[in-house]
């Protein structure tokens, strides 16, 4: 029996110019609330892969698609995507519903989570 969380995630994944890495994740942050402060948003993370040089993932959750495609073609997203554009070699995107969501110990305060039932 599968389960549904109801949240849209957008993963975004990006290579960046050699020697631009520092910049991009400064201006990245510096706009960030052009997403957060959307009303669909839920959160996002910017992470830096360890496997390869200038690779970036930018991982978003969304309370709806229809939410996120409402930001999407918004003015603030296409502000976004100027100040982000000449930091990108290249750039791909994939959309997914987030099925389960399991939190861990570390953040249940010390306690086992409670244990879902088939």
């Amino acid at each position: 029996m599968a389960a549904t969380s109801g949240i849209f995630r957008v993963m975004l994944r990006m290579s960046i110019h050699p020697g631009k890495e520092r910049e991009f994740e400064e201006t990245w942050y510096k706009v960030g609330h052009a997403i957060t402060e959307h009303p669909a948003n839920l959160r996002q993370w910017l992470s830096r892969c360890d496997d390869e040089d200038g690779a970036y993932y930018v991982v978003s959750d969304w309370v709806s698609e229809p939410g996120f495609r409402e930001f999407e073609r918004s003015p603030e997203h296409l502000d976004h995507r100027t100040r982000l554009h000449p930091f990108r070699a290249s750039a791909s995107m994939v959309t997914m519903h987030v099925v389960y969501e399991m939190t861990g110990r570390a953040l249940a305060g010390g306690t086992p989570a409670p244990s879902a039932s088939r």
